[in-house]
């Protein structure tokens, strides 16, 4: 299935579900004829109408995230492609844990969703996978879908956006608006995925800037707020103009950044951008509620199957950020047909020849990096200043 009929199908799929739950034919009255004789009052009180019952959901649905979902970043983006579900499928329930960081936090949880009478999960934050693949054994009849996860199961399956293209673009953007040509990016940890996120945005930025670096600093955390402000004010005293991260929330370095006159860059939600009225440049964020609702249509239909799936701006899995008001129009201009190139396929991020920090080629000409590779990529490109490990 290709981008566009992927995004296509979803499209049908959210409209239907819509028209299905919105449309029922109206009940026709019965009319009641006149009664010739009165009936006199009884002395006896009429018992009230017995109070209705609620109609059954068509289908519990769980929910876990890591943090809160206020967090204007990860939590929130998921939790509102969750809800986009119930807008799309009224007659389904959805039962939700947020601040459920650990694994064994995880577990409880989704024990307890399950006993609630839940048959499908998303189990949405990094430490959610192995314990949501362990109950998934245990409970054949529950699905299980985990966010950018890899491990795969006859009831168990994952879910993301493609971030490296998002990546790709908003590097674009930081090389055409960086004066210092020294970039920061604050990371939790050097996992596969995240150095893929680096690694894009510096081959972004270089093909606009060639002499632009990107340094990084890891916190070792997904949402530790000191840390990242402490990383965020080193990168710009290190004299970074322009500032992105991966966190959970990029409400911290974000505000730290505009606090210090340097640009932003957000990811993970589109709420970012009120923590810099001035120096935002833009950002991508996670609109997966499309998504979500086709893979909760298949539960409900008996169609879904376990499937690797990955969607990104093309498919309305992930969108751009409108630009901050500092942005020049013609860089706006040029980052629009960038995307609009990468939505097109022209543009392949991880084309090779590209070499690493040490003058290595990490991929050859003619070959292109993999998603199953950018996961356990282990290694910065040139350009990008830090260690990967």
């Amino acid at each position: 299935m290709n981008k566009k009929q992927f995004s296509l199908l979803v499209a049908i799929v959210v409209t239907t579900a819509m028209v299905l739950t919105g449309c029922g034919p109206a009940a026709t009255p019965t009319p009641v004829p006149p009664t010739a004789t009165p009936v006199p009052p009884t002395a006896t009180p009429v018992p009230p109408a017995a109070t209705p019952t609620p109609t059954e959901p068509c289908l519990i649905i769980g929910a876990l995230y890591g943090g809160p979902i206020t967090d204007a970043g990860y939590n929130q983006a998921m939790h509102e492609s969750v809800m986009a579900i119930k807008q799309n499928i009224a007659c389904v329930q959805i039962i939700e844990a947020e601040n459920v960081p650990d694994e064994a936090g995880a577990k409880t949880t989704m024990e307890n969703m399950i006993a609630q009478g839940v048959r499908m999960i998303f189990a949405t934050a990094f430490n959610h996978q192995n314990p949501a693949y362990e109950l998934s054994q245990s409970h054949p009849d529950v699905i299980f879908e985990h966010a950018g996860g890899w491990m795969m199961g006859p009831n168990f399956a994952n879910f993301f956006g493609e971030p490296p293209d998002a990546w790709y673009l908003m590097g674009v953007a930081a090389g055409k608006m960086t004066e210092t040509n020294k970039m920061g990016f604050v990371a939790a940890f050097p996992l596969g995925w995240t150095l893929t996120f680096v690694n894009a945005f510096e081959l972004g930025a270089q093909s606009v800037n060639p002499d632009v670096q990107t340094i990084v600093a890891f916190t070792f955390a997904w949402g530790d707020s000191a840390k990242e402000a402490d990383a965020t004010n080193s990168l710009i005293n290190q004299g970074c103009d322009v500032i992105t991260m991966h966190v959970d929330s990029p409400a911290t370095v974000i505000s730290a950044a505009e606090s210090r006159g340097a640009y932003s860059i957000g990811f993970q939600s589109l709420a970012a951008q009120q923590f810099a009225p001035e120096y935002w440049i833009s950002g991508t964020g996670y609109t997966l509620g499309g998504t979500l609702t086709w893979l909760a249509s298949t539960v409900l239909d008996g169609t879904w199957e376990p499937i690797f799936l990955r969607c990104g701006m093309a498919e309305g899995c992930m969108v751009m950020a409108p630009f901050g008001p500092t942005v020049p129009q013609e860089v706006q201009d040029y980052v629009n047909q960038v995307k609009a190139d990468l939505e097109a396929d022209k543009i392949t991020v991880f084309k090779g020849p590209i070499v690493d920090q040490d003058g290595n080629v990490q991929v050859a000409e003619g070959e292109v990096l993999t998603d199953d590779t950018m996961s356990a990529v282990d290694w910065f490109v040139e350009g990008v200043i830090g260690s990967p490990k």
